[in-house]
């Protein structure tokens, strides 16, 4: 049984290795990271290839490079897709800020004040982790139709605002149990009640919850393709997922090239975004769950 050396941290056991192990190592991760790469590096190929290429010659390498595919497919679903990706982000950056408010919110009531019934409301709404949500979706679209918010951005954007969203309440908890409670009673000393606890204690010691939040919540909103076909029926109300369903055409034909390269350019935000805030990504979901 080996033992645990304190303050020696797995990278720098890996740094460590030498001669062939370390070159195996390497050749792995190599060999991983192109495996998963493989899709985008073909679909960034696909989308520089005529129609009629794109699977007969499935290599990475165009024989004939078609850039025309990003023109065409920019205008050629009856709107710019340039609307698809603003109504995106519209809806995206309003389930981020309802996310990031709403869920820490409750979380800070789950971590730190006491009231009647907070342990069995913490498990019923860890419970609602595992409903799928199929099974509330016939009922959702029930209340939203009769407050006539079907194809409108609302019902996408709305319950972001009453903490729907159980992962991330249960992430923040899990982060705020991780900050020392004498930060509160020092504040309640001077006077200080709850909300101004959690607006200037709790709130600015959250970031990398909050940023961890943001980039979940953007993704999976800006991806996000069941609930958006549900409550959107209007072509000028789609967003960046049913825009590019407008591409395939089971009668006429579908236009692949200029879905692959309009799919290409869907990834840009989402990808800057991660870019921004990964520093901030891994150091929060590495601290929240210090403390249980």
């Amino acid at each position: 049984m080996s033992a645990i050396t304190p303050g020696v941290s797995p990278l720098s056991k890996l740094r460590s290795l030498t001669g062939p192990r370390r070159i195996l190592l390497h050749t792995l991760l190599i060999g991983v990271a192109l495996l998963m790469l493989y899709p985008l590096l073909w679909m960034l190929s696909s989308s520089l290839k005529p129609d009629t290429e794109i699977f007969t010659h499935p290599g990475l390498v165009p024989e004939k490079v078609h850039a025309a595919n990003y023109s065409e497919g920019w205008s050629g679903s009856g709107n710019s897709f340039s609307l698809y990706i603003t109504n995106s982000l519209i809806v995206t950056i309003g389930a981020v800020i309802g996310n990031v408010i709403s869920c820490s919110l409750a979380a800070y009531a789950f971590a730190r004040l006491e009231f009647r019934g907070k342990k069995i409301l913490f498990g019923v709404m860890l419970g609602t982790l595992m409903l799928p949500m199929q099974a509330t979706l016939i009922p959702q679209y029930t209340i939203f139709y009769n407050l006539t918010w079907i194809n409108t951005f609302l019902p996408l954007i709305v319950p972001k605002f009453l903490a729907t969203d159980a992962f991330f309440i249960f992430l923040m908890v899990q982060f705020i149990r991780s900050i020392p409670r004498e930060l509160d009673q020092a504040a309640m000393m001077d006077g200080a009640n709850p909300f101004q606890i959690y607006w200037k204690i709790i709130l600015p010691l959250m970031k990398p919850a909050l940023v961890t939040t943001t980039i979940f919540t953007f993704i999976w909103t800006y991806d996000d393709f069941l609930s958006q076909l549900v409550y959107l029926q209007q072509n000028d109300r789609f967003t960046v997922p049913l825009g590019l369903t407008l591409f395939l055409d089971k009668t006429s034909g579908s236009s692949y090239g200029a879905m692959f390269a309009m799919s290409t350019l869907a990834l840009l935000p989402t990808l800057i975004c991660f870019l921004i805030f990964q520093k901030r990504l891994v150091e929060g979901l590495a601290t929240t769950g210090m403390k249980g």
